[in-house]
């Protein structure tokens, strides 16, 4: 019976930043313009790895703050983290630091493994934040690494997560891989094998 292994990703960021429209874009291939608010919702797949099964749990937070507590434990129970912001609302980066500080204080771990998402780059005209200073910060300050993404125009959604498995996973495991779904088989084997 093949060993099993669970992964846990949490997405954290201000409300309306893209955090949903990301994750369904990298589950489903899917864009659903009108913002709903989440609470809280854990995506699970589950695949074989060379042997082992893995499963990967994706945990889509709240934007509010008004479940701090629920936060909190997801980081406690969390692997790796996206903190995504929206490349129009200044705001939204200053909530990433935040969130930032506070995974590094909750998790007391400064290699804990995170990746800084500039969301809605498919705005150009509407952009407040420069891509150039929040790498600085990220990449040199931070040690983390950073991309700009567009759930709506599909770009850097895959390179995210696979960023963000790269970062956790060590790659040199991974020799074959199956999976039921062959969209996501494909997915996971660029993923993993990239």
């Amino acid at each position: 019976m093949p060993e099993k292994t669970e992964v846990r990703l949490v997405f954290l960021g201000a409300g309306g930043v893209g955090k949903t429209a990301l994750i369904q874009r990298f589950l489903k291939d899917t864009f659903e313009p009108k913002h709903r608010r989440t609470v809280e919702e854990l995506h699970r797949k589950e695949y074989e790895v060379g042997g082992v099964k893995v499963i990967i749990s994706i945990m889509d937070t709240s934007g509010s703050y008004s479940f701090p507590a629920m936060r909190k434990l997801s980081i406690q129970n969390s692997d790796a983290f996206a903190l995504v912001y929206a490349v129009d609302d200044p705001g939204s980066l200053e909530a990433v630091k935040s969130l930032r500080d506070e995974i590094l204080e909750v998790k007391e771990d400064k290699y804990t493994p995170i990746v800084v998402i500039g969301n809605k780059i498919d705005r150009h005209s509407e952009r407040q934040v420069s891509s150039e200073d929040v790498l600085s910060t990220v990449e040199l300050d931070w040690n983390h690494s950073f991309m700009e993404s567009s759930a709506k125009d599909n770009v850097n959604v895959f390179e995210a997560f696979k960023e963000l498995l790269q970062r956790l996973m060590s790659l040199n495991v991974i020799l074959s891989f199956q999976s039921k779904n062959k969209r996501q088989s494909k997915l996971m084997k660029r993923l993993l094998n990239d």
